[in-house]
């Protein structure tokens, strides 16, 4: 897992910019509406629902957005409706790049991330070009001042992995093991901050200051476009280029 704990640092610096809170609402909504079409209402019964309500409410999300998303996707009515799509391309100095999208249209949306694939240096591939780099997992971040014992709390739980190194500690299970994982630790003592499902690099690319400048920025303007819920890439980041962004 290599790498990932500085995605997530440069996500949550990005997450606290008030003025990206409006966009991050609005694709928080979109994931709360999916997960409720298609597996009801109740969080309780539907466990996607229930991490994607966890995330809202990690992003300060309003209690009263939260419901009125899920009583409009569940209500039968002519609310929005939310396809799922998946776009793989190429970055700068040939990253592979997974591009997750909820859109009321496949067509807008394809052009938009085309746009900016060819704009920014990348290609728009197709469907199985680059995700077999990539491998479905779950994520848990914990916050602890005893790195060791989570771990090993985690490890005895079910994790697969822990990354006592990343601030928070970063937890990875197997896709159908998350909820047992988050369950046990909490059970355990251990401070959740959150948990969800994740693509994570099955190994990661090299590049130099330059090559990974470019790369972040066709990830940041991928992530800016609304109909975009996550971006996952392989490359690591230099510490340089890490230093500036996140620092």
């Amino acid at each position: 897992m290599s790498g990932h704990s500085k995605w997530s640092t440069i996500k949550r610096q990005k997450g606290a910019n008030d003025a990206k809170r409006g966009a991050l609402f609005t694709k928080v909504a979109r994931e709360i509406s999916v997960a409720a079409r298609q597996g009801g209402g109740d969080p309780d019964a539907n466990y996607r629902l229930r991490l994607a309500i966890e995330k809202a409410r990690a992003v300060n999300m309003p209690a009263d957005n939260i419901k009125r998303t899920i009583d409009k996707a569940t209500g039968g009515g002519e609310g929005e409706q939310f396809e799922e799509i998946v776009y793989e391309g190429y970055g700068p100095g040939g990253v592979a790049i997974l591009v997750e999208a909820a859109t009321d249209n496949r067509n807008r949306t394809a052009a938009e991330v085309r746009s900016i694939f060819t704009k920014a240096g990348g290609q728009l591939a197709g469907s199985g070009a680059v995700a077999w780099q990539f491998e479905p997992k779950g994520l848990i971040t914990a916050t602890g001042d005893d790195a060791d014992s989570i771990a090993l709390s985690a490890i005895d739980a079910g994790a697969s992995d822990v990354d006592t190194t990343a601030d928070p500690i970063e937890i990875y299970t197997e896709p159908a093991d998350l909820e047992a994982v988050r369950r046990a630790l909490e059970a355990a003592g251990v401070e959740v901050d959150q948990a969800e499902s994740a693509m994570i690099a099955k190994q990661t690319v090299e590049l130099d200051a330059a090559k990974a400048r470019q790369a972040l920025r066709l990830v940041e303007l991928l992530e800016d476009l609304e109909d975009v819920q996550r971006v996952t890439a392989n490359f690591d980041i230099p510490e340089e280029v890490f230093a500036e962004v996140a620092g």
